[in-house]
């Protein structure tokens, strides 16, 4: 793991930190026989981590309240990393090594998981957006996905109606009886959709068999994609488009390549999806136990120093 100016500073304070903390409690432990986060070192190494697990905490904090300008972000983030790292072994200090029992024992282990927690986001933070570049090459904004969907669904849309022309179809609009008239839309029409899926009277065109595939699997899949889809894997994806070439003349075919061309983007829209979810799915875990552990922590400290 490359590691630039910043995070060597924090590491070598972290280090020398925790390096000055082992000796002191050494040279502690070994004064007495059973080291008790009730003396004056253990006192010490207590409040020392329980400053660092707030200073971790405040983090989530500057992050909901944006105009605090309190430091640079990427300051905080590796503050936050190697300082909550750190407060956990300086916890330990304080506990002598024990998880106790009852509150204790809960604050330990939801410590445990905190920390476990944050380092396995650091791993994912540092591997995931280099698996990104490599697997996603037209990688788009997140909370543009949508709007990018959006785009190639009118797209597709286009380079059917480009292909196979603007023909008048018979269509009945959902809600409406099968014996009121029927409405009469073009392929580029508001009613595009609907237009695509009549195949009633173009079974005997050249165009039908795209006009069928896009109808029946390709709309659907750039509409609402779904990883049970045969397009939504490459290899499939590939055979249906060779197919689909084999049965429709050769004018057609560049239409075809701009069709597989969409699926293609798509498909890497969903990956991005995917790893997006993955690259986050810690912070469920992260997030509300530590908010936890902070809450049990000054309910931990005000019962130690009440009693």
């Amino acid at each position: 793991m490359l590691i630039d100016g910043t995070h060597r500073s924090w590491a070598v304070a972290a280090g020398a930190m925790l390096a000055a903390g082992v000796v002191v409690y050494a040279i502690y432990a070994s004064r007495v026989p059973h080291p008790s986060g009730g003396s004056w070192p253990g006192l010490a190494f207590g409040t020392l981590g329980f400053g660092m697990m707030l200073y971790a905490g405040l983090l989530g904090a500057r992050k909901k309240v944006r105009i605090w300008r309190l430091g640079r972000a990427q300051s905080w983030m590796r503050g936050h990393l190697w300082l909550g790292t750190l407060s956990f072994p300086l916890i330990l200090f304080h506990a002598g090594f024990s998880f106790g029992a009852g509150l204790t024992a809960v604050l330990m282990w939801l410590f445990l998981i905190v920390v476990a927690s944050g380092l396995a986001g650091a791993w994912l933070q540092h591997v995931m957006p280099r698996r990104l570049l490599r697997n996603v090459p037209m990688e788009t904004i997140y909370d543009q996905i949508g709007h990018v969907r959006a785009q190639l669904l009118g797209e597709a849309d286009t380079v059917v109606a480009d292909a196979c022309g603007r023909l008048e179809i018979e269509t009945v609009t959902p809600g409406v009886s099968a014996a009121a008239p029927a409405a009469r839309t073009g392929l580029a029409g508001e009613s595009a959709a609907a237009a695509l899926a009549s195949t009633s009277r173009i079974g005997a065109e050249e165009s039908a068999p795209l006009r069928d595939f896009y109808a029946r699997e390709m709309r659907s899949f750039v509409e609402a994609p779904s990883r049970d889809h045969g397009l939504a894997r490459e290899a499939e994806a590939v055979l249906r488009f060779e197919k689909l070439r084999a049965v429709v003349p050769a004018s057609f075919h560049p239409a075809i390549a701009d069709l597989e061309n969409i699926c293609e983007e798509e498909r890497q829209l969903m990956r991005q999806a995917r790893l997006h979810a993955r690259l986050h799915s810690w912070q469920l875990v992260h997030v509300p136990i530590s908010i936890a552990l902070l809450v049990l922590a000054i309910v931990h400290v005000i019962v130690a120093l009440r009693y």
